[in-house]
């Protein structure tokens, strides 16, 4: 991940209803649109992940969140932006990192962020954390899932698959995470203050954007 993705310009994505969004990546008109552009591989990718959120909409809460971290640090493997689109940083839909089988960390926490508002997490729970990954010294992301507002949240990661406390988590050092609902300053145990500013752009927004786009796109064909 290029360390290159600042504070300011990431705190628009508190402009974007992540709900809605979700539930247009999993629109009849994209799935079809899918059948039309991707690899048989990357479509029963695609279908596997729909099944998968089938499967697991029944579930507790913890055992989604469980569920959908295993079920993507399985799915997809590791890979940077700059092999798989020839590009320094590209945030890719969860669609478009199924479609490929790889991605790099944003991809990998973007794929299980809206997979869990997808089963019903409230969005006030989870957030897409940047951290420096300390054993490799590299800035990373990953996601904090919060049981409660005031408790230690639990870090869904692809480096460290397993599912652990942000307090057991010494080789990670948060600075910021956010979500649809804003843009916090990390602190003690992986929390945060939360920013008051709506302003920037971001590679989230052209994300979010491309999403939007494709969904209006397939309904007017």
């Amino acid at each position: 991940m290029k360390g290159s993705i600042y504070l300011l310009v990431i705190v628009s994505c508190c402009a974007f209803a992540s709900n809605e969004i979700s539930s247009k990546l999993l629109s009849t008109e994209v799935l079809a649109e899918v059948q039309r552009t991707y690899s048989q591989l990357g479509v029963k990718r695609i279908n596997d992940w729909l099944d998968f959120l089938k499967r697991s909409e029944h579930q507790s809460q913890w055992q989604k969140v469980t569920l959908v971290n295993d079920f993507f640090n399985q799915a997809i493997s590791y890979q940077t932006d700059s092999q798989l689109w020839g590009k320094e940083d590209y945030w890719a839909t969860p669609i478009e990192t199924l479609a490929q089988g790889a991605g790099d960390c944003e991809d990998f926490a973007i794929a299980k962020y809206f997979s869990l508002l997808a089963l019903g997490v409230a969005e006030d729970k989870i957030r897409l954390t940047y951290v420096r990954q300390l054993h490799i010294n590299e800035p990373h992301m990953v996601i904090s899932y919060l049981e409660a507002s005031n408790d230690v949240p639990f870090i869904l990661d692809n480096f460290n698959t397993k599912l652990l406390p942000a307090t057991m988590r010494t080789d990670i050092k948060p600075i910021y995470s956010f979500n649809g609902q804003g843009l916090w300053l990390a602190k003690a145990k992986g929390l945060g203050k939360k920013l008051n500013n709506n302003k920037g752009f971001s590679n989230w927004n052209m994300m979010l954007e491309r999403i939007e786009h494709q969904h209006v796109t397939n309904i007017r064909e």
